[in-house]
């Protein structure tokens, strides 16, 4: 029975986990704890749900924040830069989880350029508020070549990350991601919040396929 109790309880948590956080109370979401994906001691399996659990948390923070982001900064919000040192916090956040498994070296660099990533992102912003469209493309020119250097990173760590399917989910990360700007941008509200839906299922899909690549070359961990 207390078996069954545990499993009871994570199947709920992981059903609440994969549910679309309300855009009002998203927020409040991002802003829970934010513990390390460290490797957990946990009998019969429930490690892997829990580190799933843990990724998708990360990346829901990076999604929420960024759309937090591009919400003020559109807007000439004075809390925009609040946003901007919250969205770098994830990176770091997101560092640390893989330094518990590729050590601290590997952690850094991945930081370095997730907050790349994020910097980009907001030259990106910059330049479509101002018009300036020769500016817009040379920064999305770096966005797609910063992209590829993270696939590269992460694929070299692990072989059950191919390059070629972490280019991918990055290209379409940024894909969904300009989608949203340019939605807030042009005032189109419909699809705005269609795009961060978008870019919401998109997150989580990137970030279970990145967690079940850790439980497939650490199995003695999740075992």
């Amino acid at each position: 029975m207390q078996r069954l109790g545990r499993v009871v309880v994570l199947a709920i948590t992981l059903s609440l986990t994969g549910t679309l956080v309300a855009c009002s109370d998203a927020p409040r979401a991002a802003a829970a704890s934010h513990d390390a994906i460290a490797p957990a001691v946990v009998a019969n399996g429930e490690a892997a749900a829990m580190l799933k659990q843990n990724m998708r948390k990360l990346w829901t923070d990076h999604v929420v924040w960024t759309r937090m982001y591009i919400m003020e900064a559109v807007g000439d919000q004075p809390d925009a830069a609040a946003a901007a040192a919250r969205l770098m916090k994830n990176q770091e956040d997101t560092g640390n989880a893989i330094a518990a498994y590729y050590g601290a070296d590997a952690g850094k660099q991945l930081t370095t350029l997730l907050k790349e990533h994020i910097s980009i992102a907001v030259d990106i912003i910059k330049a479509a508020k101002a018009g300036d469209n020769a500016g817009q493309k040379a920064a999305d020119t770096r966005w797609r070549q910063n992209a590829d250097q993270i696939a590269t990173f992460l694929s070299k760590a692990n072989p059950h990350w191919p390059k070629a399917t972490l280019l991918d989910l990055m290209n379409e990360h940024l894909r969904t991601t300009t989608d949203e700007v340019v939605a807030r941008l042009t005032k189109n509200w419909d699809a705005d919040v269609r795009a961060f839906d978008q870019v919401y299922d998109h997150i989580l899909k990137m970030s279970d396929a990145l967690a079940d690549g850790v439980v497939k070359q650490f199995p003695d961990k999740f075992k």
